[in-house]
């Protein structure tokens, strides 16, 4: 259950996973600027987890964070674009209890205005599994600071507490 503040705002934890085939811990850049962006915005965060951009790893790692009931969400960055080894979406969509279909419109809409056309190559996605909220955003550190600070950091604590009723 997330934390509460003294304000009584809701202040999710969060469980990041960094979905790569060739990063390690080392230079997991993505995966820090997650972390970094996420407590700037207030959240708690629980573990990170390299995950190998695999089907089957990345749906086993986000159900083991559901079952265990560790975190109010999930937030991934990685192997979403369109490259044969992306595997991200494919292994989340199956999962998705429901869709936040505004999320992906959104990232991309605002992705259009620094990168122009390039934005519609991005298939981010956020939905949820179980009462657990899950989001894959882009493996650059751009997309992670622009999906967190415009979208995720001002919209998280609501959902999180509208699934917690």
């Amino acid at each position: 259950m997330a934390h509460a503040s003294h304000q009584g705002t809701v202040i999710p934890r969060v469980v990041t996973l960094t979905i790569s085939d060739t990063r390690t811990a080392a230079d997991d850049t993505s995966g820090a600027a997650l972390r970094t962006q996420l407590q700037g915005a207030g959240f708690t965060l629980g573990r990170h987890m390299l995950v190998r951009d695999d089907i089957e790893a990345i749906q086993q790692a986000v159900r083991e964070v559901v079952a265990r009931g560790e975190a109010d969400a999930v937030i991934a960055t990685g192997g979403t674009g369109i490259a044969p080894r992306d595997q991200t979406i494919e292994a989340l969509t199956p999962l998705l209890d429901k869709t936040l279909d505004g999320f992906g419109e959104a990232f991309r809409r605002l992705s259009w205005d620094e990168i122009g056309p390039r934005s519609i190559l991005s298939r981010a996605v956020a939905g949820t599994v179980g009462r657990v909220v899950v989001i894959a955003l882009p493996g650059s550190t751009n997309a992670v600071r622009l999906g967190v600070t415009r979208i995720i950091a001002p919209v998280l604590p609501h959902a999180v507490a509208l699934l917690a009723v």
